[in-house]
């Protein structure tokens, strides 16, 4: 059904007044015009004008039919080019959603470096730990960490990451330094709720070993940024992300240990809905966030 090509043509014809001079700007024989008006009106069931040798007139139908068909016309060439205009260059509101503790660490102190690269954007951000819908509670693109399942979404990684077990200097001064897992077992261990077993730790030896360490502590939460806190405050220790801890251990606030055992690590994403056309807002942020984590992110470099 090609309404919309006769929709546009009876327009036209109006507007010129006449399916002569519509044909010729429309490039079309006045046969070929007088055609599509005919099937227009055979479409809708109702005669939209009333044609004598002389003149054109519209009929009452045709009078309303053509007021909104040249509205909708006006709407729809308005939409194309914000379509155009918001394909040529990132601009437009962007949604994120991330993590909650990565999200503050790493994506809100790097949004004012983004927004000035390109200033017809604004940002509205997420920070949430539940995996949310992003083509059902309308995100651009989410940061997530970890395994992903299989999905409609496009993953970009971004890079690792890493998990280390580290502590406050002074909690080791008055507890020891652990030397291996197994001592782990009189620590008092900071576990985080949605870890996949908090409560039981696992490395891998240098000679390639699997050890799994039952840990136990007073201290249980189900956010990083807390567990931050209550481990500068000497509360114990912990396996977390370096993203969270890294420029703690870089600056001698906390201390990693078991250097030699190799623990956790998963990887870093941007996902979005998998579109054909990418819009620009996406292809900026995913770029620019890329970049900053890289596979040697900024919080795990050494201080110069």
């Amino acid at each position: 059904m090609d309404s919309l090509t006769d929709i546009a043509v009876f327009v036209q014809v109006i507007d010129s007044g006449s399916f002569t001079a519509a044909a010729d700007r429309l490039g079309l024989s006045k046969s070929v015009v007088s055609k599509y008006v005919t099937r227009l009106e055979d479409q809708l069931g109702a005669r939209l004008l009333n044609r004598t040798t002389r003149r054109l007139s519209l009929t009452e139908v045709g009078r309303v039919f053509y007021e909104r068909s040249q509205q909708g016309l006006h709407e729809l060439e308005e939409a194309r080019a914000e379509v155009s205009r918001l394909q040529g260059a990132p601009r437009g509101t962007l949604r994120i959603n991330c993590p909650m503790s990565f999200g503050i660490l790493h994506i809100a102190p790097a949004l004012p470096e983004f927004l000035s690269l390109y200033p017809d954007l604004s940002v509205d951000m997420n920070l949430d730990d539940r995996r949310v819908d992003l083509v059902e509670e309308g995100f651009d693109l989410a940061i997530r960490i970890g395994e992903l399942p299989d999905s409609s979404l496009v993953a970009r990684r971004l890079g690792p990451c890493r998990h280390v077990v580290c502590g406050a200097p002074g909690y080791f001064k008055r507890h020891g330094v652990p030397r291996n897992p197994e001592e782990l077992r009189d620590h008092n261990a900071i576990t985080f709720k949605y870890q996949d077993t908090p409560s039981e730790w696992h490395f891998v030896s240098p000679n390639g070993n699997v050890i799994r360490v039952p840990v136990s502590g007073s201290v249980q939460m189900n956010n990083s940024l807390g567990l931050r806190e209550a481990l500068l405050h000497e509360a114990g220790v912990t396996l977390t992300p370096t993203f969270v801890v890294g420029e703690d251990i870089r600056q001698g606030r906390l201390q990693a240990i078991l250097p030699d055992y190799k623990v956790l690590e998963v990887s870093i994403y941007a996902v979005y809905p998998q579109r054909r056309h990418l819009s620009p807002k996406v292809q900026a942020f995913v770029a620019f966030i890329d970049e900053r984590i890289s596979d040697t992110p900024y919080w795990e470099q050494k201080k110069r």
